[in-house]
């Protein structure tokens, strides 16, 4: 393990993850910034536009030009994969520390209820990255990954019933069964992260195989 840190860490997709970081931080400080009273609906959906861009900054870290090469070193590609991602996990909760922060503390949002949040959008990422990785032969998937979860984040807010509670606010009776769903969601997201680590036994064949043409000689 200690030997493939140093790789693993130079293969890292770090311009698309610094990417995500900075544009959240960056709409984490618009209430502090823009306002001398900032109003506290958004200031929750600036964070919450925080946390989604981070996650979209994740769906690269699965990401490996040299794929068709480390597929066939002795390392398992689940090992490979943990280590980016116990490598990444400091940085995101510093990250995420410093996102809360730039909030005022008088339009805040619970910590703990919009933690939670932004661990099920990072956790979904992570998923659909893994998800990507295992279904398909692309060496970078991080992009198509991106714009399917930012689709997808976008039908949830204007598709899902309201009774849902996914993007409540404090104030709303829906705000604690919508942080139950969204437990519900970092779960499933969890369940299906570990599924798809592992590479698959048996790869579907894409196109079929041609059998080598008989020579009009193989049946003397």
């Amino acid at each position: 393990m200690a030997q493939l840190v140093r790789p693993v860490v130079r293969a890292m997709p770090w311009r698309a993850l610094g990417a995500g970081a900075v544009a959240g931080l960056l709409l984490a400080a618009l209430p502090r910034v823009a306002s001398s009273d900032p109003n506290p609906w958004t200031a929750l959906l600036l964070l919450r536009g925080a946390a989604l861009a981070f996650a979209l900054g994740l769906t690269f870290l699965l990401d490996d030009p040299a794929r068709q090469v480390t597929v066939a070193v002795p390392t398992r590609r689940m090992v490979r994969g943990a280590l980016r991602t116990a490598l990444v996990a400091p940085l995101a909760v510093l990250w995420w520390t410093a996102a809360v922060l730039l909030i005022p503390a008088k339009v805040r949002p619970p910590v703990g209820d919009i933690t939670l949040e932004a661990c099920a959008a990072a956790v979904v990422a992570l998923a659909a990255s893994a998800a990507a990785v295992r279904l398909t032969d692309e060496a970078e998937p991080g992009p198509r990954v991106a714009v399917a979860l930012l689709a997808a984040s976008m039908a949830a807010a204007l598709l899902l019933p309201a009774d849902w509670g996914l993007f409540a606010t404090p104030d709303t009776k829906n705000w604690a069964p919508g942080h139950n769903h969204w437990a519900m969601i970092l779960t499933a997201a969890a369940l299906a992260w570990s599924t798809c680590g592992p590479e698959p036994i048996h790869r579907r064949r894409l196109l079929p195989t041609r059998r080598p043409a008989r020579s009009g000689l193989s049946g003397a």
